[in-house]
């Protein structure tokens, strides 16, 4: 059949008509989709052929050609019949011409129309395609209290063109590419040509176009896992936002975005940690308040990886309690290991995650009055977990709430398991250990060469002050170095 399908792609289009619709009919299955259209029209004393369909033209305007074009005269045909017709009878911007076949094939199942006649060996492609799409709406996991509520949808032109609101610089680009034997995905490679480093532009061109598959089903998730690698590291290699203004900074700053069809979330690269943990709402708030919004979400983000064993290192070793915090210790012990009963605190929390997302909107109030007074309250009752372990579990699970980034929120969370059953294991050593380890796997990890710790690692000062502090912007003066951007002055 690949072959078959690779024969059918080199074929050129003749000037016979039927021969080419009798081809097209089969590559296209026309009698078999019933959402594949083939009409036949007379034009000007001549036979033509429409191909489209359904459901992604736009009906109003391809009617309009055809009435247009029902108005022509024979003589207006000329011997350069193709040439004619896009220059004089087709009255619309977006056309092209093709010679192939395949490439008709392709076209006419992205959405475009295409139309052959008799005595020519071309088809003329005309983009009249619309998809159904959502509206642009703010996205859940980016809410802003004051700013933009519009989020980029499945479209990838809407996703562009929400981008191009915003930079009006003639130096963006938007580089179109196609990925998948079969599903011939969208994507554009999005980039500041006098800003970005071309050498990292031209490592994730070469690296999307080497991508050897039938699909990218799951768009640009598959498509990460491919141009990254690294797929055994929990720690995302790339930032995902579905905000435009999101978007928009990030290609100032000299990153590359990468867009991908049918999906709202685009992909920022190369990224470090440090830009997992930052939020848009810390820059539509005055310098003082965003810095301070950034502390309390940092102070979160480690509470979500290191009470739970800290706690449990205490509980299980009161001796190295001080005697100020012998409050934080265990009252009325359970018959219930603990570290059984965090095991099966995390995964109840993650039941209930999974829960939450397939539960309807309505009964979504019902599920949490079931999770948290009836299983909760019970199991305490029971003897099956002790209070401290649903409370400290709860602010684990509110600071990885607070993670800006969900795919690090999850990266975190296994690191917090990790470091439970190494306290578990070796006490205060493992624990010690478990912190070493992690760290050494952050210090190891890079995003398209870019250190993942930096500017931690290596150290920049200027570029790590304005992690810790949300800085003004019109003090920030220059592009992140790491990035190596063509320009990095930023007046």
């Amino acid at each position: 059949m690949s072959d078959q399908r690779t024969k059918w792609q080199q074929q050129k289009i003749v000037p016979t008509l039927a021969e080419n619709v009798n081809k097209l009919n089969r590559m296209l299955a026309v009698d078999q989709n019933f959402d594949v259209v083939h009409r036949e029209f007379m034009f000007a004393g001549r036979p033509f052929s429409m191909y489209f369909v359904d459901g992604f033209v736009k009906d109003d305007i391809m009617n309009r050609i055809i009435t247009y074009l029902n108005k022509l005269k024979p003589n207006e045909l000329d011997d350069d019949t193709i040439q004619t017709m896009l220059e004089t009878h087709l009255g619309y911007i977006e056309v092209d011409t093709t010679d192939n076949l395949g490439d008709v094939v392709n076209q006419v199942l992205a959405g475009p129309l295409a139309l052959l006649m008799d005595g020519a060996e071309k088809a003329i492609i005309i983009d009249v395609r619309t998809y159904p799409v959502r509206n642009p709406e703010e996205p859940d996991i980016e809410r802003v209290v004051r700013g933009a509520r519009d989020g980029f949808t499945e479209t990838i032109v809407f996703n562009t063109a929400l981008t191009r609101r915003r930079l009006r610089d003639p130096s963006l680009r938007m580089e179109y590419m196609q990925v998948g034997k079969r599903s011939k995905t969208d994507i554009a490679l999005s980039y500041m040509e006098d800003v970005a480093n071309p050498d990292t532009v031209r490592l994730l061109r070469e690296k999307i176009e080497a991508i050897d598959v039938d699909g990218l089903p799951m768009a640009e998730k598959s498509l990460e896992e491919f141009v990254f690698g690294n797929n055994w590291n929990p720690y995302p290699l790339v930032r995902y936002t579905e905000r435009p203004d999101v978007a928009a900074v990030h290609l100032l700053e000299g990153h590359i975005l990468i867009y991908v069809d049918t999906s709202p979330s685009v992909m920022i690269a190369p990224s470090t940690l440090f830009h997992h943990v930052q939020h848009a709402e810390e820059y539509r708030q005055k310098p003082v308040v965003g810095a301070y919004l950034r502390w309390v979400r940092f102070l979160a983000m480690a509470l979500s990886v290191i009470l739970l064993p800290l706690w449990y290192l205490f509980a299980t070793h009161p001796e190295h309690l001080p005697e100020a915090l012998s409050f934080i210790g265990i009252d009325d012990p359970s018959g219930v290991p603990l570290l059984v009963q965090f095991i099966l605190a995390e995964l109840g929390a993650d039941i209930l995650r999974m829960a939450s997302i397939h539960t309807p909107s309505p009964l979504a109030s019902a599920l949490g009055l079931v999770s948290a007074i009836l299983i909760g309250q019970v199991a305490v009752e029971v003897g099956l977990f002790v209070n401290e372990v649903l409370l400290y579990l709860a602010i684990a699970v509110i600071g990885t709430f607070a993670t800006p980034s969900y795919e690090l929120g999850l990266a975190n969370k296994f690191v917090r398991l990790f470091l439970l059953l190494t306290s578990w294991a070796f006490g205060w050593i493992g624990f010690v250990a478990g912190i070493v380890l992690w760290f050494a796997l952050l210090w190891r990890t890079r995003s398209l060469d870019v250190p993942y710790l930096w500017p931690f690692v290596p150290f920049n000062k200027k570029a790590f002050w304005d992690v810790l502090v949300r800085s003004p912007i019109p003090v920030k003066h220059n592009r992140p170095s790491i990035l190596s951007p063509e320009d990095p002055d930023r007046e």
